[in-house]
């Protein structure tokens, strides 16, 4: 049987797995929800409070699910890890507790004007309570990640009888880290809403649907993604950049690198061997691993064999890191190309709406990779350099996390099958939904409560 550290580390890592699926939806769609609100306030164009409408079903979907998955992270600190709580809870406590007052509470509260408010108040009430949900599921992230960034790059504390205690609240939010992985996060979020969009209106097109909104919702997130996909690009490298500096073993792991070395190869396959200490079947680019990392072509690239014992599981950062990367060049490929087809021919092709419906998730695919490449590799130290992972683990038999493990990953498979379900029963149901007359009348105030789409 495995050890208990390994099964809660597990255990955690299929809670945040769930659970990060619906922030990385709802950070960026709730400033999809203000672009087309805001649309329909300046234009008077029904079609734009349609694609609303049907958006803001999905936001409250993920919404929830956020929201009921987060339960279960907060638990986990006192069942599993309650050595983290213990020797820098000072600091994570403080964090978690601002996220909440300045984001959840906003949030939570604005959102039942957006959902139910359409009719019962002024319209620039309406929108304003929209903005105001995407601006707390902004926050929310920020918090969360100023937590995360600190866990990786600490710094404004000391440390008493083994107790981490803040020294500088300043430092302690704007850590080294912090930025880049705030920008990375926030426009990997904005692509994971942007490809959602675009494969759903996809979906609908394909299946027929020949009302204007997939179509307009579509070229609103394919311009979005073509746009943000390159920027992504330009800060991974500049946050990669930053991790050279504070975690140098973290990008030793996702190069593949074990011998400090000038002009490494960027490494496009291998098979990590940790036993061996080195990799089997290279194929790499000569000096492109230093050139990219260093800006130069001889730079000098410190190697997995400097940190024996303090580096990460080399063979899952090597691969979610390539995963990452992989996904992030198809999203350039695939919304440059759909938004040269829109500009040319006002459409996308049958073939390419395929390729749309194909990636509908793939924010998720790249945003789990990121996330592992992030965690992993910061082991085996929970709080980098301060406090390892196998002191913060709990000591309750193994048995027990393996039954609490079962029974979350049941309900999760569960509850993201039929979240996928529903997402798909809500794009055919809008296919067959014929236009409202009301929605003609888009001077009106009164926004019919039907689910047209």
């Amino acid at each position: 049987m495995l050890e208990t550290l390994m099964l809660s580390r597990i255990q955690f890592a299929a809670n945040i797995s769930f659970h990060i699926l619906f922030p990385a939806i709802t950070i960026a769609l709730g400033w999809f929800l203000v672009y087309f609100k805001l649309r329909y306030q300046f234009s008077g164009e029904a079609v734009w409070m349609r694609i609303y409408r049907f958006w803001v079903k999905v936001f409250a979907l993920s919404f929830a699910l956020g929201v009921v998955s987060g339960i279960t992270m907060s638990f986990q600190f006192g069942t599993n890890w309650p050595g983290f709580m213990e020797t820098v809870g000072n600091i994570a406590g403080p964090l978690l507790g601002y996220e909440i007052l300045t984001a959840f509470f906003m949030e939570a509260t604005f959102l039942g004007i957006m959902l139910f408010g359409f009719n019962r108040v002024r319209p620039w009430v309406h929108t304003l309570a929209t903005i105001l949900v995407a601006v707390g599921t902004t926050l929310s992230a920020f918090w969360i990640l100023v937590l995360n960034s600190w866990m990786q790059t600490p710094q404004g504390f000391e440390m008493i009888d083994g107790v981490a205690h803040p020294t500088n609240w300043k430092e302690i939010i704007f850590t080294p880290s912090m930025p880049y992985r705030l920008a990375h996060v926030l426009i990997g979020s904005g692509l994971t809403a942007a490809f959602l969009i675009a494969g759903l209106s996809a979906y609908r097109i394909l299946k027929g649907d020949r009302k204007k909104a997939p179509r307009s919702a579509l070229k609103s997130a394919i311009f979005l993604g073509a746009f943000l996909a390159p920027l992504q690009a330009f800060v991974g490298d500049l946050h990669g950049l930053n991790t050279l500096e504070h975690q140098p073993q973290k990008v030793a792991a996702m190069e593949g690198i074990w011998e400090t070395q000038k002009g490494a190869p960027l490494l496009l396959f291998a098979v990590p061997d940790e036993e061996s200490r080195s990799n089997h079947y290279e194929i790499g680019i000569p000096k492109l691993a230093s050139l990219i990392l260093t800006h130069e072509l001889d730079g000098e690239i410190q190697g997995l064999n400097e940190f024996v014992g303090e580096h990460p599981p080399v063979a899952p950062v090597f691969y979610a890191f390539r995963v990452m990367v992989g996904v992030g060049l198809l999203m350039i490929a695939v919304s440059w190309l759909a938004a040269y087809q829109l500009k040319k021919r006002g459409g996308t092709s049958i073939w390419l709406n395929r390729g749309l419906v194909a990636m509908t998730f793939s924010g998720w695919v790249a945003t789990l990779a990121g996330w592992y490449v992030s965690e992993i590799g910061r082991q085996p130290y929970i709080v980098d350099g301060v406090l390892r992972t196998a002191d913060a683990v709990t000591a309750i038999a193994p048995g027990n996390v393996m039954l609490s493990l079962a029974a979350y990953l049941s309900i999760y498979g569960i509850l993201l099958i039929v979240y996928i379900r529903t997402l798909l029963h809500m794009a055919n149901k809008a296919v067959g939904v014929e236009e409202h007359s009301d929605y003609q009348r888009a001077g009106s105030r009164v926004i019919p409560e039907l689910s047209t789409q």
